[in-house]
């Protein structure tokens, strides 16, 4: 009896991915039948992904951080790894935005470029986000405001992750310092929560191919690829210096850890793959999480890490975003003086964090970036267009830039298990290569 083969949910969303990218072509050509399909078919079909992914995050979150805490015990050595953690985001990300800005100085990607030929896109709705961000004093302050929920079931209900982490890790100290008779009961519920909606996960996983589909058939559809023409020098710098983040200075990281980036590549290929499909890392928050904790992380620098990195250890927003700006200014033929470049950094620095819950979030930083340096907001509009192309590559870096951080921390607080990492690298690069095959 011939042995049935078993596609690999990373090579079903590959193809997922294709059709979708065929069908959208197809679609952009052919109004007649494109608007019907959009909105009664494709947009549903990727919302439903979407709104089951934001279903299972919360609950992931806030039940392995409560398992992670209470398992530490320990409020000081908590405040080291978050201390450390915060220390490494900065770093990173501040590498981040001074590689954008020193690339997009050498390459010029806005210079040469007809202005009459760009098409402008509204971006009004990220002018009124961007109002109401700045209301609210975005800064150090705002962000440390932002931490302390008032009520943690309205901030579940938003998905806000920030209050989420602070009540969770507040809730596993005081779990931990009450008695094993009274602690051990409520450890094992939240650990049972925890493991249920892994399973979940892996159920809602099995949808990821056909939500796939969708939205990159809406994607394509609406922008089509004529749009990419104009700004071509800018999606090639942008994708270029991914890349190089990834492999280089990721790579750099990852080897004075003692870690591969090209393995941690390869344990990651599902999770990329829907990342940069869906241009969401909420999509991989769970997998990433189960991952991490798998490859030798130890679930309380895991849970506490991944969430936290999602609104500070944006790698891929925070270098596209540097890049933008600076595009923006050749675009209006702006040439900006070295102090100019320094508060550019400065700004970004303090702006790119703490908010990412805010729809559209990298257009909301620009906006609320560029004026601190005289650019004109109006030239976002002519980037608007190619933004969903751009945003699933640096969404994909970020997934990358999140995973090796909970590594990076996990070594540096010498936790790591090598042993562990080993037997899951044999496992999981097993079966990759047998698939290969």
């Amino acid at each position: 009896m011939k042995k049935k083969t078993k596609v690999s949910l990373a090579w079903q969303i590959l193809l997922a991915l294709v059709l979708g990218i065929l069908l959208g072509s197809y679609l952009h050509y052919h109004a007649e039948s494109r608007d019907w399909l959009i909105s009664n078919l494709l947009t549903p079909a990727g919302d439903i992904f979407i709104h089951l992914i934001k279903m299972i995050v919360v609950p992931i979150v806030i039940s392995t951080l409560v398992v992670g805490i209470a398992g530490v015990g320990d409020a000081k050595q908590l405040g080291r790894i978050g201390a450390k953690t915060i220390i490494y985001f900065e770093v990173i990300t501040t590498v981040a935005i001074v590689l954008g800005i020193t690339l997009a100085n050498v390459f010029q990607p806005g210079t040469g470029i007809d202005m009459s030929q760009l098409a402008a896109v509204d971006i009004s709705k990220y002018q009124s986000t961007t109002a109401e961000v700045q209301s609210h004093a975005h800064g150090f302050m705002g962000t440390i405001l932002s931490l302390v929920p008032t009520n943690i079931v309205a901030s579940m209900a938003k998905g806000d992750m920030l209050p989420i982490i602070f009540f969770s890790v507040l809730f596993g100290l005081g779990l931990s310092s009450l008695p094993a008779t009274h602690r051990e009961p409520l450890v094992t519920v939240f650990r049972s929560i925890s493991e249920t909606m892994f399973k979940v996960t892996h159920m809602v996983m099995r949808y990821a191919p056909i939500g796939v589909f969708a939205l990159i058939s809406v994607t394509v559809a609406t922008f089509g690829f004529a749009s990419l023409w104009p700004l071509a020098k800018l999606v090639i710098l942008v994708y270029f210096a991914i890349l190089f983040f990834a492999l280089v200075v990721l790579g750099l990281v990852a080897r004075v850890c003692g870690l591969s980036i090209w393995i941690l590549i390869r344990i990651l290929k599902d999770e990329l793959i829907l990342a940069y499909s869906t241009a969401s890392s909420e999509s991989v928050l769970p997998r990433i999480i189960e991952k991490m904790e798998a490859y030798g992380a130890p679930a309380a620098i895991t849970s506490f890490v991944v969430p936290t990195g999602y609104s500070f250890n944006l790698d891929g927003s925070t270098l596209y975003q540097s890049i933008a700006a600076i595009f923006i200014a050749q675009l209006y033929g702006i040439d900006l003086s070295i102090w100019q470049e320094i508060t550019l950094v400065l700004t970004l620095m303090v702006t790119s964090k703490g908010i990412a819950g805010v729809p559209g979030v990298s257009f909301v930083v620009l906006l609320a970036t560029l004026g601190s340096v005289g650019i004109p907001l109006e030239g976002l509009a002519f980037i608007a267009g190619v933004d969903r192309i751009l945003d699933m590559a640096r969404t994909a870096l970020n997934v990358v830039g999140n995973a090796l951080a909970v590594l990076v921390i996990a070594k540096w607080e010498h936790k790591f298990d090598r042993k562990k990492a080993l037997a899951y690298e044999r496992e999981v690069l097993g079966k990759f290569d047998k698939t290969a095959q």
